[in-house]
């Protein structure tokens, strides 16, 4: 039993997703409804502890991110880096959710007429700017304020990070630091069982809604992968269209990101792909002060495949209860997702959570988050190797502004006519 346990908990978690995919399928196909609702309550364990997860992983992922670095480091190169950042990632959830609409994954498919969906009532734009300041900081995570989480975190974050340098209170905010650091570990140690028990979740899960669709489900499922690939070309020919705007060599790009790429895709991890990445940047000529600071932060706050992927599940989300998403709903959705995916770990699974985040904030079915699982490992593939091309075309676009500006700078003064 032991050894049979090892040999589950090392085996490949693609693998075994796939697996508990396909048999989830079967079972809804072709073992009856009694022996479905025998398993019903595992994937309801699944639902709980991913919504018991949300909360710590991003107050403490965002909390340590900002205190990566120190604020003499904040200069023009980091205002450049961050603004790339937050404005691709923007743009990504906002193409996610237009090609989205456009083609409506998801519809025709329902959920048990029994489940509990609560959808927010729409919002004005007011309310959702003042959303982000929570008026208690305990309600807010009662009450899932994810926007209010997150601007808790990165307020905290900001205050340990200026409170380090003091030379009064530098080493008990280094102290509080670390306990931080240890809390972010200990999430990572959880999430980390939570994803042994994942594919039994989504055999359950999926069982249980092929029993009652039938083969509807496969078909949406399948819908959903090729929306999201298609939203993923779509944001690689707009990096294309702002190297040709900022004078780049697309394809001396492409000769050499190409290595890089490929790996991400592969491996599904942007962390990973880095050594392959920061090679690739020195063979294209990017200057080693800009790609050496934009990637590796690259690696851990670009998320842009992820920002796509979180808008598009959103829409089959709505689109699964029949509810479309408001005008409101999508302005929560882009803000919440930028700033979710800066904090997304790198690690596999951590895109579950953001999904479940943003569900969380827009009174989005939680139910639809496992079925999204099950597809995990072809949204991902796409997701990550998107993730690393955004870094390398940061890095190439900011190191020719730095280079024309260290240009403008090295340039004489005119003499005076």
């Amino acid at each position: 039993m032991q050894a049979s346990f090892k040999a589950y908990t090392e085996s490949s978690l693609v693998l075994r997703i796939t697996v508990a995919l396909v048999l989830g399928i079967l079972a809804g196909l072709f073992a009856g409804q009694s022996v479905v609702d025998w398993f019903a309550p595992f994937g309801e364990l699944l639902l709980r502890l991913l919504k018991f997860l949300i909360v710590p992983i991003v107050l403490f992922t965002l909390i340590s991110g900002v205190n990566q670095g120190d604020t003499a480091g904040v200069g023009r190169l980091g205002k450049k880096t961050v603004l790339w950042y937050l404005l691709s990632t923007a743009v990504a959830m906002i193409v996610g959710i237009a090609v989205a609409s456009l083609l409506s994954p998801g519809t025709g498919m329902q959920l048990d007429n029994a489940a509990a969906v609560e959808v927010n009532a729409q919002a004005s734009i007011v309310q959702v700017v003042l959303s982000i300041v929570p008026d208690n900081l305990f309600a807010a995570f009662a009450q899932m304020n994810m926007l209010g989480i997150i601007f808790t975190a990165v307020t905290f974050g900001l205050a340990l990070l200026k409170l380090r340098e003091s030379p009064v209170h530098g080493d008990a905010a280094r102290q509080v630091l670390k306990v931080v650091e240890g809390l972010n570990e200990a999430t990572m140690l959880i999430m980390r069982a939570v994803l042994h028990y994942l594919p039994i979740g989504i055999f359950a899960i999926v069982a249980g809604t092929v029993a009652q669709q039938g083969t509807a489900t496969i078909t949406s499922l399948a819908g959903m992968v090729m929306v999201l690939y298609v939203a993923l070309f779509v944001h690689a020919g707009l990096y294309g269209l702002a190297m040709l705007m900022s004078g780049a060599n697309l394809g001396h790009f492409i000769r050499h990101a190409r290595t890089p790429v490929v790996t991400a895709f592969a491996t599904q991890s942007s962390s990973g792909s880095l050594p392959v990445s920061l090679n690739a940047a020195s063979n294209m000529g990017i200057s080693h002060r800009v790609y050496s600071f934009i990637l590796p932060l690259g690696a851990t706050i670009n998320m842009d495949g992820a920002a796509i992927r979180i808008a598009i599940s959103a829409v089959f989300a709505a689109n699964v209860i029949g509810v479309p998403l408001d005008l409101m709903q999508m302005v929560q959705i882009v803000i919440v997702g930028t700033l979710a995916t800066i904090g997304t770990a790198g690690v596999p699974g951590a895109g579950i959570i953001m999904i479940a985040t943003v569900f969380a904030q827009v009174g989005l079915p939680i139910e639809t988050v496992a079925l999204l699982t099950a597809i995990d490992a072809l949204v991902g593939m796409g997701a990550t190797a998107l993730n690393v091309t955004g870094d390398l075309v940061g890095a190439t676009i900011i190191s020719r502004s730095e280079a024309d500006e260290s240009e403008d700078a090295a340039l004489p003064a005119s003499s005076p006519a």
